[in-house]
């Protein structure tokens, strides 16, 4: 019975972990948590709920050995003084992904993994089978319409996760995704990424075919054979599950409209570009499996309008549009970029990115951005010093990030404030303006800007 167990969050400020404490509140278990920094939209929710932890900072000694259990956060240090408390009394230790396997062994796993777009076919299959009125829990990696929260864990016999590459926590390096031991598992691509953790590509594919291989024979792998490493991890895995390739769909777009083809029918979409698309149809794929038709998903995915920071629409009139993307790596940056091209070929695009991971900001990674940014008529490239001395890494130059870029006319920007001025006293008329980063721009706030942006063109 939940009520007789209890859980603490080492490091419940986090965006996955605070939304993880949430669920297991609603479900009834009893949970407590610590942090020695909450931030909003984390602060607010944990505060509602009652779960704000009244001081900040560490105590080992509200660790008691009636816990059930201490979940660790990747924000916490090897060396918490609350994880050694805890290791002291003998309490099971569990990471955020060991933990959801141990909720959902006796239900079916459909793990979503790729180096993008595992947020949007998650949030993709979440939106069919709310529509189609499925019983289901889940954990995806953004806020979606019509979920409270990121991750949900109930008695419904079947789980959707969001399978991250990443590592589970402070003590465990594993890959998040290997910990889930998917029965149902797909990889959207292979783009080298986490560089600080995965030093060579090799490496870094060696996760994805781990994942592939631990498909149980009754399972299935869906793979995007759009994506050469990925049909490479297909064609050469082991697993004797049931192997499900797919691509893009045919479509068109007619007055900004993404339209599919799908047996002589035209079907509207609120989404747009060939990344989405593809994304579009591995969530078709899974949810094929999961019992429900074509004529079902095509129905429900109509009303689909994207996960939250992907292509996400901030404002708009007759002249402009600006959209914000959680895009920051090379294949992101270019996968978002072509989206926009394609769906408006007659306006210039503008494209405003943000160096602001760990990988982006070391210099050898830097050349792996060549090229993304080519199909931008204006390119901007934003980053902060600052950011960079707080990583611990060597500096950088604007030559250098010019260099790295390849792009002709780009410009380099490290002060936020100018960068908005310059933004606001841009030429917007008949453009798209694409800002992408999975920080802030310093703190920019992007709804704000987009909107006076707009207003100033209306």
């Amino acid at each position: 019975m939940p009520g007789t167990s209890s859980f603490h969050f080492i490091a419940i400020g986090g965006a996955a972990m605070h939304n993880l404490a949430l669920a297991l509140h609603q479900h009834g278990y009893h949970v407590t948590g610590s942090d020695d920094e909450i931030n909003e939209p984390s602060r607010s929710r944990l505060a509602a709920a009652g779960l704000l932890p009244a001081e900040i900072g560490w105590f080992p000694e509200r660790i008691r050995p009636e816990l059930t259990g201490v979940i660790l956060g990747m924000h916490a240090r090897a060396d918490n003084p609350e994880l050694e408390a805890a290791k002291r009394w003998n309490i099971p230790v569990y990471s955020y992904p060991e933990f959801l396997y141990e909720q959902s062994k006796n239900k079916t796993r459909v793990v979503i993994g790729g180096s993008h777009g595992k947020t949007t076919i998650t949030s993709m299959i979440l939106h069919v089978l709310r529509e189609c009125g499925k019983d289901f829990d889940y954990m995806v990696g953004a806020k979606l319409d019509g979920f409270d929260t990121m991750v949900k864990i109930s008695d419904a016999p079947l789980i959707v996760l969001e399978g991250d590459e990443y590592l589970s926590s402070p003590i465990d390096r594993r890959p998040k995704f290997h910990l889930y031991h998917a029965d149902i598992g797909l990889i959207s691509g292979i783009a080298w990424d986490h560089i600080n953790v995965f030093p060579t590509f090799d490496n870094y594919v060696e996760q994805f075919r781990i994942f592939a291989n631990a498909i149980p024979a009754s399972g299935s792998l869906i793979y995007c054979q759009e994506d050469p490493e990925v049909k490479k991890v297909a064609d050469q895995s082991v697993t004797s599950a049931r192997k499900i390739p797919y691509s893009i769909p045919r479509h068109s777009i007619e007055n900004g409209v993404t339209l599919l083809d799908v047996n002589g029918q035209k079907i509207p979409l609120q989404i747009f570009g060939e990344h989405n698309l593809m994304n579009l149809e591995g969530a078709r794929c899974v949810c094929e499996l999961l019992g429900i038709g074509s004529t079902e998903f095509y129905n429900a995915i109509q009303s689909f309008k994207g996960a939250a920071r992907r292509l996400e629409l901030l404002s708009k009139n007759e002249t402009l549009s600006v959209f914000k993307d959680f895009a920051h790596s090379p294949s992101k940056l270019l996968a978002t970029t072509a989206a926009v091209r394609q769906q408006f070929p007659n306006r210039k695009l503008i494209a405003c990115m943000e160096l602001h991971t760990f990988s982006s900001l070391n210099e050898n990674f830097l050349d792996e951005y060549k090229g993304t940014l080519e199909l931008a008529d204006k390119a901007i490239v934003y980053y902060n010093p600052q950011t960079i001395a707080h990583k611990k890494l060597p500096p950088i130059s604007s030559e250098r990030v010019q260099r790295a870029f390849d792009k002709k006319g780009l410009e380099i920007y490290t002060d936020a404030e100018q960068l908005k001025a310059d933004l606001l006293a841009m030429d917007t008329n008949n453009s798209a303006v694409l800002l992408m980063s999975s920080g802030t721009f310093d703190g920019l706030s992007l709804e704000t800007l987009a909107q006076t942006m707009v207003s100033h063109h209306s």
